[in-house]
């Protein structure tokens, strides 16, 4: 993300499918960013428990565990209650309510054409028996950005089609009302590279593909995905020239290594030969172990009192929810259903 482009102004919303811990991936695509950006402008993150439902019904324990999970990373990595508002979706009810009024601006073909969507139904292997609330998740993305009237979200690239979706329903809305009472957004998309390969060199590392490596990670986790890695699978000897592009040593040492320099000449020892594939990963583990290692002593200690941790959200959720309830009632008011 380029965070030049987000402004003290600004109100950000972004969260977290509550799935499972949170990973690398996380923390180079979002989590980073996340922290600094508190510091500049106001902060929504979403805990998002009801996201995680359209394709989770039957495993609700699984999301109702992973709030206290991901909440902990985002504690872990330095994101501040005091200045992020962390909240758990389902307990936002105003959510629910402006996504019911939103689905009456929206088709079912115009659901069916979003290309997120229809990416993410092939991928689940859903054909023709689509959850409804999969399906009609763009409308709940929609509230769940307007509710809290933020002027930036921080997506990928495939989610981008979300946000244009979401800016529809909002022109849809106000020109049903007469009078603009809704916010389009923008979607902001990191920069080239932020996202971060699997340790097995797939495009998205993915805790479902097995080839993520989590912020809890323990040394010896560390150490064994480091060893997994995939390089150049053709640089058999050191003296051997190697490609860098590909690489997925390379791609972790241009998002963890400070000392571009020393990177650029590794790329260009690696390309001529002369350089072992040991060598890079002694390299990227010890880049790794000292990121990881502060992550994951504050993940324990805030783990050992999950009530302090709990209770934070209870907070945040409250304040969230009175953000949303404003928006709420601007929405019904100019829809005439203040009856009283």
């Amino acid at each position: 993300m380029n965070l030049d482009t987000v402004g003290s102004d600004d109100i950000i919303l972004t969260g977290d499918r509550t799935t499972g811990p949170l990973h690398l991936g996380h923390y180079v695509g979002s989590l980073r960013n996340r922290v600094l950006l508190q510091d500049r402008c106001t902060q929504f993150l979403l805990l998002a428990d009801a996201q995680a439902l359209t394709d989770n019904m039957g495993n609700y324990l699984k999301v109702r565990d992973n709030v206290l999970q991901v909440a902990l990373d985002y504690l872990a990595v330095g994101i501040d209650p005091q200045k992020s508002t962390i909240f758990i979706q389902t307990l936002v009810p105003e959510l629910s309510e402006l996504a019911s009024y939103y689905l009456n601006l929206v088709t079912v073909s115009r659901l069916e054409r979003n290309p997120t969507i229809k990416d993410e139904i092939k991928q689940r292997g859903f054909e023709r028996d689509i959850p409804a609330g999969f399906l009609t998740y763009p409308a709940a993305q929609a509230a769940d950005i307007t509710a809290f009237k933020a002027t930036v979200v921080p997506v990928g690239a495939d989610q981008v089609p979300m946000i244009e979706q979401t800016n529809e329903i909002v022109r849809r809305f106000n020109a049903s009302v007469g009078r603009d009472v809704l916010i389009e957004t923008r979607a902001v998309v990191p920069e080239h590279g932020a996202r971060l390969p699997g340790i097995d060199g797939k495009a998205k590392m993915s805790k479902s593909l097995g080839n993520a490596l989590a912020l809890s990670a323990s040394p010896d986790e560390i150490r064994q995905a480091v060893k997994m890695m995939y390089t150049d699978p053709n640089h058999l000897r050191v003296e051997d020239p190697g490609q860098v592009k590909g690489n997925v040593v390379f791609s972790y040492l241009d998002a963890f290594d400070d000392d571009t320099a020393a990177v650029a000449e590794l790329k260009a020892h690696y390309r001529r030969g002369g350089l072992g594939d040991s060598v890079l990963k002694a390299r990227l583990e010890d880049k790794l172990q000292a990121l990881l290692e502060p992550i994951r002593q504050r993940r324990e200690e805030y783990a050992r009192d999950p009530a302090a941790v709990l209770a934070m959200l209870k907070e945040g959720t409250a304040k969230a929810r009175q953000v949303a309830a404003v928006t709420l009632s601007e929405v019904k008011v100019a829809m005439g259903l203040n009856y009283y």
